[in-house]
């Protein structure tokens, strides 16, 4: 079996910067434990795979330890692979997901994704959140993640950080957000529970970020910057049960997998 294979760098214009991705475009689906087994040999946060169905899409996401149900960088780059290798006609692409249906359109040098919105309610902060950060948040917030708020980004690049406690928590992962410096606010993704200790640059956590930033700052559009060692930029809308959110993306490799 051959399979086709790209590497794409989301949220970001520039290789080796933003949440790196691999996708494989399927004519059928493999069996889960293969698409597993590949996920772990790229040892990426996601790979995403997808099979044409008249002119839309399915698409699925796994981590190197399991299947998620929804992953923004992921999508955003199965969306370019689809836009600059597989059609470069079309405008818009429409992914059938364990999420619903996704929708990604090209917008000038940005690819726009629209999300359902996960508006997180307000708990309070567990014992290993807390161990885990290194410190107690000013608010928590569940949704499928946890969201713990701090007051500034400086916090959030210092946080003494304790994977082993992380792991502990229900849920997927654990969003940390402070208002930024220079854009209306920032974060980072940890989810170690999935093998993925920290996320580059994560499209599913501002579907949790976005209503929450809403409400304190009072307005619906805004720049967010996610602070890993990679970093990357998005550009998000509140939409009410949907969030718009927009990144550029760039190629870093295509192939094929022998099996």
């Amino acid at each position: 079996m051959r399979i086709p294979i790209y590497q794409i760098d989301a949220f970001t214009k520039e290789q080796f910067k933003g949440n790196p991705a691999a996708v494989c475009p399927l004519t059928e689906w493999i069996k889960d434990d293969l698409m597993q087994y590949i996920a772990a040999e790229n040892n990426l946060s996601e790979t995403a795979f997808f099979v044409k169905k008249d002119r839309e899409y399915e698409l699925r996401w796994f981590t190197p330890k399991g299947e998620v149900d929804l992953c923004g960088h992921a999508t955003l780059a199965s969306a370019y692979v689809i836009f600059t290798y597989l059609d470069k006609t079309i405008v818009k692409v429409i992914f059938h997901t364990k999420s619903g249906m996704l929708e990604v359109s090209r917008e000038g040098s940005l690819l726009s994704m629209i999300f359902p919105s996960r508006e997180g309610e307000k708990c309070e902060a567990p014992e290993a959140l807390i161990k885990g950060l290194g410190k107690k948040p000013n608010e928590v917030f569940q949704s499928r993640d946890y969201m713990a708020v701090f007051e500034t980004e400086q916090e959030i690049m210092s946080l003494d950080l304790n994977m082993d406690e992380l792991k502990k928590l229900d849920g997927l992962g654990v969003i940390v957000t402070a208002k930024g410096n220079e854009v209306d606010f920032v974060s980072r993704f940890f989810a170690p529970k999935v093998g993925i200790d920290e996320d580059p640059v994560t499209g599913s956590a501002h579907c949790t970020l976005v209503p929450y930033w809403k409400r304190v700052l009072g307005k619906n559009e805004f720049v967010a910057l996610q602070l890993s060692e990679r970093g990357g930029k998005l550009f998000c809308a509140d939409l009410g049960e949907m969030v718009k959110i927009s990144g550029e993306a760039t190629s870093y490799l295509e192939g094929h997998i022998n099996i």
